[in-house]
């Protein structure tokens, strides 16, 4: 005997084929399995679903707590990352609006190189970034972090400082994340997690320290979790994905690389060597002209050839 099918059920978790999702309406949960196992058109991917996806369930007739997924539908984006360990693509969440990549000027100290990459994730997603610099209270004055951060803005990205433990910045980050789906990126010790307690007051996730020997943070989310937020409308969702310690663009070729870094992407195809330019050597390059004289900066300059050397090397 079958059970009910429901359509449009969220995912909101899952992990080795036990999901946790709700159907549309309702605020029960169901815990699902794949029929079957695998679903179709998801071999490529290290996980079949993620927070975010919408999917098809055949409710247990016997256990109206329990269910099947037959089916997802499809996808309207989703943030990846190239899972090494699997060598597949692993999707982190799925119909998303926002990417926040969250980073932090002290305690773990500013990584610039490993937030471009977090960008050039979102960009090649097709997904708005937003950067988060948490901890800005503890923000020394130090000249290279603000220039960095200024040139962030320059080059036309959203940065918002904020301080989840004096509340600076947080009503605009609410404002910004009120009826979309918005999914938290960020190195282990951002705050990522703090950040959730506070928007979701009353679920008091887990939170860990700073490693002080490494100046690194721990994991305290092992898997994505999505979590409808407290905030005006009904449709306000946070997707926490785990602390990511490093992070290698997925669904991106090196030779690509420029078209997802949003100052190089105007001089792409106009080098005297055209598309075939490794905008390394090259006479004629314009990207090399414009790191030259400033318009693109040195250091992302230098993440773009860190970067694509990586690409190329997978």
């Amino acid at each position: 005997m079958n059970g009910e099918v429901v359509f449009n059920a969220l995912v909101l978790q899952g992990s080795r084929n036990i999901f946790t999702v709700v159907p549309a309406g309702k605020d029960t949960t169901l815990e699902c399995r794949i029929k079957g196992k695998i679903l179709k058109g998801m071999d490529d991917y290290y996980n079949p679903l993620a927070p975010g996806d919408r999917v098809t369930v055949e409710i247990n007739p016997h256990h109206s707590d329990k269910g099947l997924i037959i089916s997802a539908e499809e996808r309207r984006n989703m943030l990846t990352r190239f899972n090494q360990k699997g060598q597949k693509s692993q999707i982190l969440a799925a119909n998303i609006d926002l990417a926040l990549c969250m980073t932090s000027p002290a305690s773990p100290p500013f990584r610039p190189r490993f937030l471009d990459r977090l960008l050039v994730q979102a960009e090649a997603s097709g997904i708005t970034p937003v950067i988060l610099c948490n901890k800005w209270d503890l923000f020394d004055g130090d000249h290279e972090t603000e220039e960095r951060f200024s040139d962030y803005r320059r080059i036309g990205y959203n940065v918002l400082y904020i301080s989840v433990k004096t509340g600076l910045g947080m009503d605009e980050l609410r404002l910004l994340m009120t009826g979309k789906t918005s999914a938290l990126m960020g190195q282990s010790g951002v705050g990522k997690t703090s950040l959730v307690n506070s928007l979701s007051p009353g679920l008091s996730m887990k939170t860990g320290k700073v490693n002080e020997k490494f100046n690194r943070g721990n994991h305290t989310t092992s898997i994505s979790v999505m979590i409808k937020l407290p905030l005006p409308g009904e449709k306000t969702f946070l997707i926490d994905t785990p602390g990511i310690r490093r992070m290698v663009p997925d669904g991106v070729k090196a030779e690509d690389l420029c078209l997802y870094m949003k100052e190089f992407a105007e001089f792409s195809g106009h080098c005297a060597f055209g598309l075939s330019c490794s905008h390394r050597s090259e006479p004629g390059c314009k990207i090399l002209e414009a790191a030259g004289n400033g318009i693109i900066h040195k250091d992302r300059y230098e993440s773009f050839l860190r970067i694509g050397d990586e690409l190329a090397s997978i």
